[in-house]
């Protein structure tokens, strides 16, 4: 042994040095080559597909004033992209001082901090250190994939190495500021502004921006949402140090931002404000751009909502709705507001509460077809004044049986549809009612016979023209629909009546002001399109008569939730036979405002008119829109009371011959409205003096043909002998 020990000992001293120096560089050669191969098989992208990839960036959603954020469409990722110079130097130079003090000076990387961890994860058998600069977490962030094996460590360090020599490190900051995750689905300072403070990136405060340099190093750990806030505000002091040392602050500042006390707003637990409103236009915008650009494309979407009055909305829906359920049996409601000169959507509340899985709240009631009740009723009386009937036109209100496949003195309803006798909801009649009567109490059996003398189908097409969809041709609904018969979304109800308050001009719903694409270009824009549907003379009536207290005063008393003492507010409720839906329409020249109370799953409620279970949240959510929109009267319609009109249409009901007293009228010359006008022919309804189609022109020669007249005429009889008439 001792021997062999010699051997070496003589043999190393002969040859050691240079052979250990030979067999070592040989070693590293090998070696070397083996890892430029290894290397050489390394896919590294271009670092011009660096910088022209694609970042995506999700969709939002903001209200009328582009401020506040409703929703951000996406399906892993929320980010905004903004230039560097709309980043507040606060925020950069708290990120540089805690994440990387060398950037501007460095290569790319640092030695000696990757040095140390390559030490720390051989000796930790892990890969838990990075040693990384803001180089390599772009390069690691946007580039590759985010697992720490040696493989991805090597190419990080070479795609930064290229990186830094082909881009400014303007460039490269950016990038990181735009992309680093601050926790779930956020990424980038601008959207971890807007959703921690409510405010963009330039307009942060120091200490704010010091919270915001905080996350990255570990955003769920550090999340301001989370149990470890206590850590955060530690660590956000770190960062107000660090900047105070690296003299990006001045001590003052630095005292100041340590004192501060910073407010993050509150967590949306579902991330979603008003959100059967954001539904509807998320659903519109999917079909006309698809769902990748939508979820992808950064598109930044300018809505119509008014999201003060959506809060005030959902807080009435949400109290009336418990009210109602105890009181009435009614679970659910809906708001809906539109500007009628614009078409623009204020307020959609589509339930109680969106998130109410009990009531399915998630469906949006203000979109669904339901029947409308009586609110159906003005596009009936407005066609018939269209027709030439006026609002002094008499009907009589009388036990009327309408069908004629029924008996003439069977005023029941059958639910065959055999038989149609309509009843009133106090289940009293009241005899001849002015048109103007009829519609603002709301009295059924006369609005039967307006929509008769109107004609069913140029009613559905007036309704169709001022915005009401989905109803079928006449056939489907008969004499009904006036009081209800056919289904109507509240949204197009609410549209419709604009048409009322515009004096005839139909502006469509729109929910949408601006669509602008990530770069600001404008993608879609919204355009009125007015129309003139409807005669503005004609929507004046309809007007008059909704906003009339003293004619509605008998239904509704003279101090009832829907009048609003010295202003014009224009009204009509309604409820469906069955109690199903209990609504209300109401308007003035600038805003339409309806509501909807009922169960999704159309049970019935508590047999109660409208103005029972709907006025009380109408009228709550009514006085909060009325502070928001200016003082204005409707226009007075003509008074349409000339001698040469029939004296039916004058509100004459004692007959239908008119005679004037000609020696007052020629010695004195006053108009005949204040001379004595002796009427004749007896009494007899409608149908008798005039033909329905044309109502200003010749008397029908034999009134009988019509189908109706017999019908009308007998209750009229029967009538007119308990009253003494002939």
């Amino acid at each position: 042994m001792k021997r062999a020990l010699l051997f070496f000992k003589k043999k190393l001293g002969k040859h050691g040095i240079r052979n250990i120096a030979v067999f070592l560089l040989a070693c590293f050669m090998v070696l070397a080559s083996i890892m430029l191969i290894w290397v050489s098989t390394f896919k590294i992208p271009s670092l011009d597909a660096v910088r022209d990839r694609k970042i995506s960036q999700s969709t939002k959603i903001y209200d009328n004033t582009g401020k506040i954020l409703l929703y951000d469409v996406f399906q892993k990722t929320k980010r905004t992209v903004v230039p560097f110079e709309e980043i507040s130097l606060y925020i950069k130079d708290a990120t540089l001082s805690i994440e990387d003090k060398e950037f501007y000076t460095h290569r790319g990387f640092k030695p000696l901090s990757v040095l140390r961890a390559v030490i720390v994860n051989i000796l930790s058998l892990s890969y838990s250190q990075g040693g990384s600069t803001i180089t390599q977490q772009v390069v690691k962030n946007s580039i590759l994939t985010g697992d720490k094996t040696p493989t991805r460590k090597l190419k990080e360090l070479v795609i930064s190495l290229k990186l830094e020599t082909a881009i400014s490190k303007q460039e490269i900051f950016s990038m990181y500021l735009n992309e680093i995750p601050y926790g779930g689905s956020i990424y980038g300072v601008e959207e971890a502004s807007q959703t921690f403070f409510g405010k963009k990136a330039s307009e942060v405060t120091i200490s704010e921006a010091a919270y915001l340099a905080s996350l990255p190093q570990a955003p769920t750990y550090f999340s301001p949402y989370g149990k470890n806030k206590v850590k955060l505000d530690e660590r956000k002091n770190v960062v107000l140090r660090e900047m105070r040392r690296d003299g990006k602050i001045t001590e003052e500042e630095y005292t100041k931002a340590l004192a501060e006390k910073v407010e993050f707003i509150q967590k949306s637990i579902f991330g979603i404000k008003a959100p059967h409103f954001v539904m509807f236009v998320k659903d519109y915008l999917e079909k006309k751009y698809g769902k990748d650009v939508l979820e992808q494309g950064g598109l930044k979407i300018i809505t119509t909502l008014n999201y003060e009055l959506q809060s005030k909305a959902e807080a009435t829906a949400k109290k009336f709705a418990d009210i109602n359920q105890k009181s009435f049996n009614g679970s659910n409601d809906a708001f809906i507001a539109i500007d009628p000169k614009t078409g623009g959507i204020l307020t959609m509340v589509g339930s109680r509460d969106y998130f109410d899985k009990e009531i399915d709240g998630n469906f949006n009631v203000t979109t669904a077809h339901r029947q409308p009740g009586s609110t159906f009723k003005p596009f009936a009386y407005a066609q018939a004044f269209v027709k030439g009937y006026t609002p002094e036109t008499i009907v009589f209100d009388l036990p009327t049986q309408f069908s004629t496949n029924c008996p003439i003195d069977d005023f029941t309803t059958t639910t065959d549809g055999k038989c149609y006798g309509p009843g009133n909801y106090d289940d009293k009649f009241r005899g001849p009612m002015t048109l103007r009567e009829a519609l603002a109490q709301s009295i059924n059996v006369p609005s039967v016979k307006v929509l008769y003398l109107a004609g069913i189908s140029d009613s559905i097409d007036l309704a169709k023209n001022m915005g009401i969809g989905n109803l079928q041709n006449s056939n489907t609904y008969g004499l009904t629909l006036v009081l209800g018969g056919g289904e109507v979304s509240l949204l197009d109800m609410v549209s419709a009546y604009g048409v009322f308050a515009t004096e005839g001009v139909r502006n469509p719903y729109v929910s949408i002001l601006k669509v602008e694409d990530k770069n600001g270009n404008v993608l879609e824009e919204i355009k009125l399109r007015p129309t003139q549907v409807l005669d503005a003379e004609v929507s004046r009536k309809i007007s008059d008569i909704l906003n009339d207290n003293i004619a509605r005063t008998p239904l509704y008393g003279a101090n009832s939730r829907i009048y609003f003492p010295g202003r014009d507010v224009a009204v009509k409720t309604g409820t469906t036979n069955n109690y199903r839906d209990a609504w209300i329409v109401g308007y003035t020249p600038s805003v339409v405002v309806g509501t909807w109370a009922g169960n999704n799953d159309n049970t019935p409620m508590a047999k109660k008119v409208s103005g029972l279970i709907v006025a009380p949240m109408w009228r709550e959510f009514m006085d909060e829109v009325l502070k928001t929109v200016p003082d204005e009267s409707f226009n007075e319609p003509v008074l349409d009371d000339a001698y040469e009109l029939k004296p039916v249409l004058r509100g004459k009901w004692q007959g239908g011959v008119s005679n004037l007293n000609q020696n007052i009228l020629n010695e004195s010359g006053v108009p005949y409205s204040s001379l004595q006008e002796v009427l004749s022919g007896g009494v007899h309804s409608i149908l008798y003096w005039l033909d329905k189609d044309n109502p200003r022109g010749a008397p029908p020669t034999n009134p009988s043909s019509d189908p109706q007249f017999e019908r009308w005429e007998y209750s009229i009889r029967k009538w007119a002998t308990t009253q003494g008439y002939e």
